[in-house]
């Protein structure tokens, strides 16, 4: 079995802005990286409605009982 090998991070960030400014150009580029997370956002947005409906007490007993 072989194993996985992983680039270094500095690399990986390296060789992804190349590829986008090759791909996208310079003024692209930027946007792209400027661009908000969209996925993040909704992410605490359904946490936070999850935890005001959230039976704290309950909770808790359940994680913490043995």
């Amino acid at each position: 079995m072989n194993a996985i090998k992983y680039m270094e991070e500095e690399m990986v960030i390296k060789k992804g802005v190349d590829l986008l400014m090759k791909g996208l150009g310079p003024l692209e580029t930027l946007r792209f990286l400027q661009l908000p997370s969209k996925k993040r956002l909704d992410i605490v947005k359904q946490h936070r409605v999850w935890q005001s409906g959230l039976n704290s007490k309950q909770f808790l007993d359940d994680v913490f009982s043995e």
